[in-house]
């Protein structure tokens, strides 16, 4: 809608309190009869100042530079009126003032909107996210919004105010402050590009400010059980419910390659009759919210039968008693040191044994192992074929025998 009348001008106004020609320069903007007035911040001598042109007088190079100077301040007016023109907002001059000193932009706030893609993920949750997948992001909000106030001592910044330094500092701080490894700091970082990168698909933020940083995962070498250590942690009696009770949870993730919380939430709704007759294992994990089908080997079936009439088992309806995952962690080092292993036994090794040592080792496709692990892509089982050495020293056997049968040699070139 456009105004009815329109004026702008500039004049001088004399500060409180102080003696001489020195006055302040100010813009004033007039639409149907309502005026704002906006400082310039400059000061002008009022023996040299045109009232009627709204000017400073002379050739001076001063005066140059201060004629100047209003004329693009009143570009900017101009400016202004065709942006609230082109958004169809009223021409006031109320509005050409908000526009003019940048109060008519909204603050866009980093922790605000960090939190709103939380807010958002938390409400798709089991629909299109994974509950660990919120907590890590909940995390990372968490993390970001102590580093704010660290680095810059206030409780939120404006997205805006985001460049390389932000990220690169907030690196240093997640290693440092917050003690974090190579590979959690880079994971936090990553979850925060996402946010950054939302925020400038919005137009909140007009440059990347990770354009120039590079930040890779460390590879980790996963750990594993040999099939020796495991066949001693099978075979060893124990006199000790409880240490026997996270022997067999253990084992069982061992055959079966699920992870704690799939483990101990596993119902007995959950086994079910397979397609070759035999009894799988149909769930949904946990953290990528991806189905997971696998027949039951016959240890891990041992297993279930063990703890059928278990009371606790019965009453809410488990296939097995699981204890929280820091008992089971404290308890399994026991288990370690009873059975002479050295390696830092922990529940997660479990799922790294079935990868490796029960399945792969043993001739099982890179691929059905995948499916039964539950992974979304074959990438994340390809880390696991990296360490199967056994396996890769059976294969190579394998072919020299070959060879020494058809009395052939391989061409080395």
């Amino acid at each position: 809608m456009l105004e009815k009348s329109f004026g702008v001008f500039f004049f001088l106004k004399k500060p409180k309190n102080e003696k001489g020609n020195l006055r302040y320069v100010y813009l004033r903007i007039t639409v149907d009869s309502i005026a704002k007035d906006v400082a310039t911040k400059r000061q002008w001598n009022n023996q040299r100042w045109n009232a009627v042109a709204g000017r400073a007088t002379g050739n001076k190079e001063e005066t140059l530079a201060l004629n100047g100077y209003l004329d693009s301040l009143l570009a900017q007016v101009y400016s202004a009126r065709s942006k609230l023109q082109l958004a169809d907002k009223p021409i006031t001059a109320e509005n050409l003032k908000n526009v003019l000193t940048g109060q008519d932009e909204e603050r866009r706030m980093i922790l605000v909107a960090f939190k709103h893609h939380n807010d958002q993920m938390k409400a798709l949750i089991g629909k299109e996210f994974a509950p660990a997948t919120y907590t890590r992001y909940k995390t990372a909000h968490g993390h970001t919004k102590d580093f704010i106030r660290w680095k810059y001592g206030t409780d939120d910044l404006e997205i805006k105010e985001l460049n390389y330094e932000f990220v690169t500092q907030f690196v240093f701080w997640l290693k440092t402050e917050r003690t974090c490894g190579h590979n959690a700091a880079v994971k936090y970082i990553g979850n925060f590009k996402k946010i950054v990168l939302e925020c400038m698909k919005k137009g909140w933020l007009q440059k990347d400010p990770f354009a120039d940083f590079k930040a890779s995962r460390k590879e980790v070498i996963r750990v594993a059980l040999t099939k020796e250590e495991l066949e001693r942690i099978a075979k060893k009696k124990y006199t000790v419910d409880r240490l026997a009770h996270v022997r067999d949870i253990f084992l069982f993730s061992c055959y079966t390659g699920l992870a704690y919380i799939d483990v101990y939430q596993l119902r007995r709704t959950d086994i079910v009759t397979g397609i070759d007759g035999g009894s799988w294992i149909n769930t949904t994990r946990q953290k990528t919210d991806s189905p997971t089908r696998l027949p039951l080997l016959p240890a891990a079936l041992e297993i279930i039968a063990r703890y059928e009439n278990d009371p606790y088992c019965v009453h809410k309806g488990l296939v097995l008693p699981v204890l929280t995952n820091q008992k089971m962690n404290s308890y399994l080092k026991e288990i370690a040191d009873g059975c002479d292993i050295t390696k830092n036994l922990t529940f997660h090794i479990a799922r790294h044994t079935f990868a490796t040592t029960v399945t792969l080792s043993n001739g099982v496709p890179i691929e059905t192992v995948s499916k039964m692990l539950g992974h979304k892509s074959l990438k994340q089982t390809q880390h696991y074929a990296k360490i199967v050495d056994l396996k890769i020293s059976e294969d190579m056997l394998a072919l020299k025998g070959k060879l020494l049968e058809t009395g052939k040699r391989p061409i080395v070139s």
